[in-house]
């Protein structure tokens, strides 16, 4: 039965098609009704019409399933008790299928038990009303499903259209920072020629010499801008999935050395900086050429804004649910709690009056996305006067000894 005693003005029904049309377009909303029950579907047929809904109806689910493929269906009234197919397994059919499973279904029954209402939400109902029905609780229940059903279509074009721009601006980084190392390797190989043709008397001008070393600085920062958004790009288009990574065993130890060696030593060597790995740091099965980024980043950042001069320590620890924690802890000035909300934000510098940064703002937020893409996370614990220690965090997925 849909009878409540009160007789509603045509006003009540402009009302309630006023506020659809707030968020629907200016197409009616298309509904179906699925009920065994004659005078249901009549009544539910009387009221929706009235309230400008463009309403179609079955008598049974299998002729509700054929309704949806034949029509555009905005929403569904689905009552459970049905001959042959009742309402649970049309849910069912519907959220199974990707044509059908954004449509929200409204169930109705005379069913009033707790456990039917749970199974009902359980096979993807968004909403429930039982017989007999409430005019106005079943007008006001269709509108904002219809709503939120709107606005749920709305985010998800947005996020399409986002994805597709952060896409298409990965690609236009790679595209620039590609570019940009052919001709910054000509500059620096020119840079060279031009020096070893000096004479000797121009070379040792301090002027000259001086001019020389900006040259040279200068080169070297734009090769690791470019590296880093060449970086940034490769993670961003690798998929999500992994698929493409060759994960393997990894000493971290052996991993730590080789990137001091093969990427630090010079920053080692121009900051003095001391750098102390713990004996029993653990080993993991990983992505190893990441890997050795975010070594190379967490340990120059410490380098850079470390004391004076920097002690670095690199350890880690075994979690729960076989996950490992690695660090490097400096004996720098420290951040506040701003400067660590901001850290991993790309182009952020936080240490603009140290004379030895010369950062990009990149490292730390190639760190984070590199965590991220391989499943972990990454965050710095740090007080002012006391240094900071920068971790990582990620599953081990093979044991390792």
């Amino acid at each position: 039965m849909l009878d409540d005693g009160i007789i509603y003005p045509q006003a009540f029904f402009n009302n309630l098609r006023a506020a659809t049309h707030a968020v629907m377009t200016d197409e009616p909303a298309t509904l179906l009704i699925v009920d065994d029950i004659q005078e249901n579907i009549a009544l539910l047929y009387h009221v929706l019409t009235r309230a400008h809904f463009k309403v179609f109806v079955a008598s049974d689910g299998k002729s509700g399933l054929n309704q949806i493929k034949s029509q555009k269906i905005d929403l569904i009234l689905l009552d459970i008790m049905m001959p042959e197919m009742d309402g649970f397994t049309v849910c069912q059919h519907l959220k199974s299928d990707p044509q059908t499973r954004h449509i929200p279904v409204i169930f109705m029954s005379a069913l009033a038990d707790t456990v039917d209402k749970v199974r009902g939400f359980s096979v993807g109902a968004a909403d429930y009303i039982t017989k007999p029905f409430q005019t106005a609780e079943v007008l006001a229940r269709i509108n904002t499903h219809l709503n939120l059903s709107k606005l749920q279509q709305q985010l998800k074009i947005q996020t399409q259209a986002l994805e597709k721009r952060n896409l298409e601006l990965d690609a236009f980084a790679h595209t620039v920072a590609h570019d940009l190392k052919n001709p910054l390797s000509i500059v620096l190989s020119c840079k060279k020629l031009l020096y070893s043709t000096l004479p000797e008397e121009l070379k040792q001008d301090e002027n000259i010499a001086y001019a020389i070393s900006l040259i040279l600085r200068a080169g070297q920062k734009m090769e690791a801008i470019i590296k880093g958004l060449l970086l940034l790009a490769g993670v961003s288009q690798t998929d999500s999935q992994q698929n493409r990574l060759q994960h393997s065993f990894i000493n971290m130890r052996q991993l730590v050395e080789q990137t001091l060696e093969q990427q630090l030593i010079t920053l080692i060597q121009q900051t003095q900086g001391q750098i102390i790995i713990d004996d029993n740091l653990p080993n993991i099965h990983s992505y190893a050429p990441w890997l050795e980024e975010v070594w190379a980043n967490y340990l120059s950042n410490g380098l850079k804004y470390g004391g004076t001069p920097p002690v670095l320590r690199v350890g880690g620890e075994k979690l729960a649910q076989n996950k490992i924690r690695f660090w490097v802890k400096d004996n720098g000035q420290g951040l506040n709690h701003s400067a660590q909300q901001r850290i991993f934000t790309p182009f952020t510098r936080l240490h603009q009056n140290i004379q030895r940064s010369d950062s990009d703002g990149l490292g730390l937020s190639i760190v984070q996305q590199i965590i991220h893409k391989l499943g972990g996370e990454v965050g710095v614990n740090s007080q002012v006067g006391q240094g900071s220690t920068f971790y990582f965090i990620l599953t081990n997925t093979m044991s390792t000894h």
